[in-house]
């Protein structure tokens, strides 16, 4: 096509001019080449000035396939960016190039050679994939442009392959100088964008916490200081509870480089120290323009919350950097409450206190061969497994761990270790420290084993209940399941049951859970046989022997399975193998209570469940028509909700992409291929139909055919639409997705706040009713794995969601001042008659709106609201106090003079010492 003919002369002449050499390039020259590169991946974020540079002193080169650039170990002399054609990135462990295994490849828009900037030796081999062309710029010119653009540079020197470090015997690697001092030698732009904003908002609003500030004679310049810092972050956002978390925000900040302690200390803390913003490094350091200031206080509150959610990794990554000496009682305590939550220690539940005073932070690799002498667990990144002549074998994430293996079988290192991306975090554990670790978990672990291999593994635990000198006592410990095969810890729950207890009662809280959760490892096509399995006659022993243990065994299995039957409900009707089961397991046992006469005590108990499980529900409640996304009941609105099943109908319209819609009738639990077979009958043909689910901002996603239930996940304004895949680009959203354009304070007005907040409980009661404690384990491993809905959950969650945007949208269509002030305080009054109502699922969706950026931003909205309390205040004041005579005349001079002048402790860390010394820690 011709746009295509003229990106390729477009192209042609770039790389034509980029052959002339830079001093005898002319303006025109340089614009023409300006204008390529900012369409090149690598330079779309760089400074127009800076790649005006780039464009100055840049060379052209050109390679053909399999041509070696540099090689791993070289010394660089050239910084690149890739702008045709792909290279493969490839990793050596020996000096023999023959061993090196590709580990990536480069494509379009990525640059690669900043070891130029410290002259470290090349970290990989490069080698062109195929034709390739490439912006080279030496490494003179490289550096000057570092030293003038460093903080326009500094976010697109990180290589994407992840580095290779040179690794030693100790695990101890090498880790190469670096211009920059900080943690992360590369600051993430949502965390500049973070530093700025707090850096503005406090020129803005205390410009005396930054100033040049004097110590020991010395002055450092445009400092704050750490104690002021955490007071004012308190002070801005209701998300910051405590100093602590505090300190943990402003880690974040200084683990980036967007906030530095004057001495490069690497630890914020919450004392009179020097620190400085990286905007404030420089001399001419800008003030922020009203409109700067402006967008920094629509965003504070979003900066504030994304910083609350990632600064307890960052603060325990702050404690495990110092020395186990060094640290405190608070750190030992933090570090415990995180390390709970860490995949690789959830199974180590009453060993994993010993990590406190063990773990080291570490930022580092080993690589295959080496010998083992660490345990890794990955606290924040991703790093690649790789093995000699197989490449990447696997990629470990966050929680994960590495290098067990080695320690337990006192071998080399089985592979090598990559970085993924610079800024990874490990606990490293010590191979003395982690064979304590083994020997502890050991020594409370029982293994049974089948051919050599563990079918049941059973670790050793408190019970829970107090020492007694009785000699009936309840013994002092349990053993519970940490893993095995589904057959044996079904065995093992029916050969630890106990029998005297009362169905009522929760005779076991395991037994209980495994009921509940075997659907994600012993699903009931499994578990029926197995139970079937379970309940015959016994082969072996004398007659006497054979009927003592049939009834002791088949009293469990028939217990179990009244558990079983009575937690699932009328859920097992859509589940034809556990009803085809509960019949067969009947007759059994009927049969059974012809020999074994003591069963008939629990047979009519069985029957009954049978029968409410069996029984077809009434004509009025079998097909409940749910209607349209709303899913109210197709019988009288005011009735009380009826729980959502699968097998219930929806009658649901699905969008076209001229906006015209066609309604489908099908079941609720509907795979998306089913929808896409409906709406095919409706419109004639659906060759190539996709279903989009779209939101009312015009967020679209496709949905894959084997998802289900699609109707109760879409968002509050969310449609579905069906189109061919061509016309995806075309769909728009509906105008009905926009929401109303007038608000209801008119009506909402005359209603009173605590009956509004009454019947928000009701309705929250009934969605919540409905909802089965099993959708809860399908919402989390994933609902099209069972084939299961989530329809009450989904619609539960939705509510949340609905309310919050309700006070969002009632305040922002509210255009009068007095008004919107009246409807604020309204609102916190029905808020705090939910909280009263013990609804927290509405105080905190009116919470959230309220907290809404488009809410909070409305200053003169709470500040009139603030008038009102100072009148208020002033009103109280005006008021005479006449206290009770009689009352007064009984005060004595010791209590008046007690309750004026109370002694109190206020710092919270000395108290939660003392209370930890008076009741410590339980095992």
């Amino acid at each position: 096509t011709a746009g295509q003919h003229a990106a390729c002369w477009r192209e042609f002449y770039t790389f034509i001019f980029l052959e002339i050499l830079p001093l005898e390039r002319s303006s025109e020259d340089v614009d023409i080449i300006f204008t390529r590169l900012k369409e090149v991946k690598a330079f779309e974020k760089f400074h127009p000035n800076l790649l005006q540079q780039i464009c100055l002193c840049g060379y052209y080169e050109n390679l053909e396939k399999g041509i070696t650039l540099f090689r791993q170990g070289d010394i660089g002399t050239n910084w690149y960016a890739v702008l045709t054609g792909s290279l493969d990135v490839k990793v050596s462990d020996t000096s023999n190039h023959q061993d090196a295994v590709t580990i990536c490849t480069l494509g379009i828009g990525t640059a690669f050679g900043e070891s130029i900037l410290d002259n470290t030796p090349r970290h990989a081999t490069i080698v062109t994939r195929e034709y390739s062309e490439l912006l080279r710029i030496e490494q003179k010119d490289f550096k000057a442009l570092w030293e003038k653009y460093r903080q326009h540079m500094s976010g697109l020197l990180t290589p994407p392959y992840g580095v290779m470090e040179t690794g030693s015997n100790n695990d101890k690697p090498h880790i190469p100088h670096r211009p920059t001092k900080t943690i992360t030698q590369v600051p993430s732009e949502k965390i500049l964008r973070a530093g700025k904003i707090l850096r503005n908002t406090i020129l803005s609003r205390a410009p005396h916490m930054i100033r040049d500030r004097k110590y020991h004679l010395k002055t450092y310049r445009q400092c704050c200081v750490g104690t002021e810092l955490v007071d004012w972050m308190m002070q801005q956002s209701p998300c910051v509870h405590s100093r602590t978390q505090a300190v943990g925000m402003w880690q974040v900040l200084l683990e980036e480089g967007v906030l530095n302690h004057v001495d490069q200390e690497h630890h914020f803390q919450d004392k009179y120290l020097f620190y400085r913003f990286l905007d404030d490094e420089r001399e001419d350091a800008p003030l922020p323009t009203e409109e700067e200031k402006k967008e920094c206080d629509e965003e504070l509150q979003d900066t504030m919350l994304l910083l609350s959610q990632i600064g307890p990794d960052a603060h325990m990554r702050m404690i495990l950097r110092k020395p186990p000496g060094q640290r405190t009682v608070d750190d030992l305590e933090f570090i415990y409450e995180e390390l709970l939550h860490i995949k690789a220690l959830s199974h180590l539940s009453t060993t994993v206190s010993i990590f406190k005073n063990i773990i080291h932070h570490q930022k580092g690799v080993f690589n295959q061969g080496e010998e083992g002498t660490s345990w890794y667990i990955i606290l924040k990144g991703s790093v690649n497994v790789v093995i000699y002549g197989k490449g990447v074998v696997c990629t470990l994430h966050e929680g994960d761990d590495f290098g067990k293996l080695a320690l337990v079988n006192d071998a080399p290192r089985a592979a090598s270790i990559v970085l993924r991306e610079d800024n990874c975090h490990f606990l490293r554990v010590d191979k003395e420290d982690f064979n304590r670790i083994l020997r502890d978990v050991e020594a409370n672990t029982v293994r049974l084993k089948e051919h050599d291999q563990d079918v049941l593994v059973l670790e050793k635990i408190p019970a829970g209940n107090r020492v007694s000198n009785q000699v009936n006592s309840q013994p002092q410990h349990k053993y519970i399941v940490m893993s095995g095969t589904p057959e044996k810890i079904l065995e093992h729950f029916l050969e630890t049951m106990r029998l005297e207890a009362t169905l009522n009662e929760a005779t076991d809280s395991i037994l209980n859970d495994f009921i509940m959760m075997h659907c994600v490892f012993m699903p009931n096509s499994q578990l029926c046989p197995a139970l079937m399995a379970q309940y015959p006659f016994p082969s072996q022993g004398t007659e006497q022997e054979k009927m003592d243990y049939a009834l002791n065994n088949k009293r469990r299995v028939i217990r179990l399975v009244l558990q079983w039957a009575a937690l699932y409900g009328d859920l097992l009707q859509e589940d034809e193998a556990a009803m085809a089961f509960l019949e067969e397991f009947y007759v059994s046992v009927s049969d059974d209570t012809r020999m074994i006469a003591a069963l008939k005590e629990q047979l009519p108990e069985l029957e009954k469940v049978v029968k409410q499980v069996s029984e077809e529900p009434k004509a009025p409640q079998k097909k409940h028509k749910v209607l349209l996304q709303l899913f109210n009941t197709s019988d009288d609105r005011a009735q009380k909700r009826q729980p959502i099943r699968g097998s219930d109908e929806v009658l649901f319209k699905v969008y076209c992409i001229d906006q015209t819609y066609t309604t489908i009738r099908v079941p609720v639990s509907s795979s998306v291929k089913e929808v896409i077979s409906a709406v095919a009958d409706k419109l004639g043909s659906g060759e190539g139909l996709i279903i989009v689910k779209m939101s009312s901002g015009g967020e679209k996603v496709v949905l894959k055919p084997h998802d289900i239930s699609v109707f109760t996940t879409l968002s509050v304004n969310g449609r579905l639409f069906a189109c061919p895949r061509d016309q995806f680009d075309s769909l728009a959203p509906l105008p009905e997705q926009e929401g109303p354009s007038t608000g209801t304070v008119g009506t909402f007005e005359l209603m009173s706040s605590k009956d509004l907040a009454h019947q928000m409980t009701i309705y929250d009661w009934e969605l919540f009713n409905c909802v089965h404690e099993l959708e809860l384990i399908y919402h989390t491993f994933g609902r099209h794995n069972f084939k299961k809905t989530t329809a009450n959950l989904d619609l539960f969650l939705r509510r949340f969601n609905e309310i919050q945007f309700w006070v969002v949208t009632e305040v922002c269509l509210c255009s009068q001042l007095s008004k919107r002030v009246q409807l604020l305080k309204k609102y916190i009054k029905i808020a705090a008659h939910c909280k009263e109502y013990k609804n927290l699922n509405s105080f905190f969706a009116i919470i959230m709106g309220l907290s809404n950026v488009a809410v909070s931003r409305l200053s003169l909205t709470w500040e009139r609201m603030i008038a009102n309390t100072v009148r208020t205040v002033k009103f109280c004041r005006s008021q005479s106090f006449n206290p009770d005579a009689a009352l007064t005349n009984k005060n004595h001079q010791d209590v008046r003079s007690y309750v004026r002048q109370l002694n109190v402790i206020d710092n919270q860390r000395t108290l939660s010492q003392m209370s930890h010394r008076l009741e410590p820690r339980r095992a």
